[in-house]
Order: structure tokens, then C-alpha cells, then sequence
């Protein structure tokens, strides 16, 4: 192989892969965003409809309905991650829609992200077709929580894109009991006071 074919070579290789990296850019920046407005600063996460497109459907029609508008993040762990999006301030569980099908193995197929740091997941019971509004945002790594062929897993469906000091801080907040839940309750109330799509 000359000199001319091998320039030839990594120039066609690289051309495909800034395609790629365009392809993956563009995608991103056309990812819708929702604003999570709490009394502890604001998070925007960007959601992927091309990965997870019933999660994020569901997801999103909950912020349009204005579902998380005065509800708190009711279970917060420092070392695991921060939930919220069911109670109000009162430790009153909002009502919700049918559960949405669990999406998570199809999601990670497809390329989705894993449970990583800053990403943000639906939460559920047990049974995996059982998430409606509650979500949360991994403060670690939770690699055990991503779908494999032997468990469901729990479905992500976008990540903390600005705001992710704010994670940081409620995730260090002190918690005790609270309402129904023993333990892991912020003794300050952290309320998404407005959730709204950006984008």
C-alpha cells in the first residue's frame, strides 16, 4: 500500500467519522429540554425521544399537565440518587396516568445512556411495566440498575445537560423521616416549584 492510498484511507475514515460525530451532535441539539425550577437552583435534562420515545412521551406530557409543578424530591441519597415527581409538599401522592411500558432494554439497544452520573431514569416497583411520574437522577454510577438479559433494569431516558451543581447540592442535604417514608427525606423541603419544556 502506497502513501497515497493510505492518506486515502484515513481520509475516508475520518470523513465518516466526523459524520458521525455530526449525526450525534445534531441529534443532541435537537433533543427536547425540559427546565426544572427548584428552591435549591435550577436543572435542565435533556430527553431522548429516539431512545426511549414512550418514556419521554409520558415524561413530557406530565410536565405539559403540569404534574411536577409543586412537588418535592421525597427521596434523596447521597450515595445512589435523588427521586422525586410523586409528592406534593404535604406528602400527598399526586394521581397519574396507566403506567408506561417499560422501555429499558430497547433504549440501551438503540444506544441509550446506562445509569450514570447525572443521568435520569423512571422510577417503579418491582414490576417493570409500573413507572408513571416518579423519576430520578443518578448521583453515581448505578451500573446495576441497567438493563440486562437476565433483569429489566430501570429506564433511561436523558441526563442533567446544565444545573448539575444543584444535583450535587440536594444530594448532600440532610434527610430523615418524613410523611409515610422511615428514612431519606430532605428535612428542608426541595420543591420543583415549575417544570417546563424549553425546547
Amino acid at each position: 500500500m502506497n502513501l497515497a492510498q493510505l492518506s486515502r484511507r484515513t481520509l475516508c475514515t475520518l470523513t465518516v467519522t466526523l459524520s458521525c460525530l455530526a449525526c450525534t451532535l445534531a441529534m443532541a441539539q435537537d433533543a427536547p429540554r425540559v427546565k426544572l425550577v427548584t428552591n435549591a437552583g435550577d436543572i435542565v435534562i435533556e430527553v431522548y425521544p429516539d431512545k426511549a420515545p414512550k418514556t419521554v412521551d409520558n415524561f413530557l406530557q406530565y410536565v405539559r399537565d403540569k404534574h411536577y409543578d409543586g412537588t418535592i424530591f421525597h427521596r434523596v441519597i447521597g450515595n445512589f440518587m435523588i427521586q422525586g415527581g410523586g409528592y406534593d409538599q404535604r406528602y400527598m401522592e399526586r394521581s397519574t396516568r396507566a403506567p408506561v411500558v417499560h422501555e429499558g432494554r430497547e433504549a440501551l439497544a438503540k444506544g441509550g445512556p446506562r445509569n450514570t452520573v447525572g443521568t435520569i431514569a423512571m422510577a417503579r416497583t418491582n414490576v417493570p411495566n409500573s413507572a408513571t411520574s416518579q423519576f430520578f437522577i443518578n448521583v453515581v454510577d448505578n451500573g446495576f440498575l441497567d438493563p440486562t438479559p437476565q433483569q429489566p433494569g430501570y429506564t433511561v431516558f436523558g441526563r442533567v445537560v446544565s444545573g448539575m451543581e444543584v444535583v450535587q447540592r440536594i444530594k448532600a442535604v440532610p434527610t430523615s423521616s418524613g410523611g409515610p417514608f422511615a428514612t431519606d427525606v430532605p428535612r428542608t423541603a426541595i420543591v420543583i416549584q415549575s417544570a417546563t419544556l424549553e425546547k
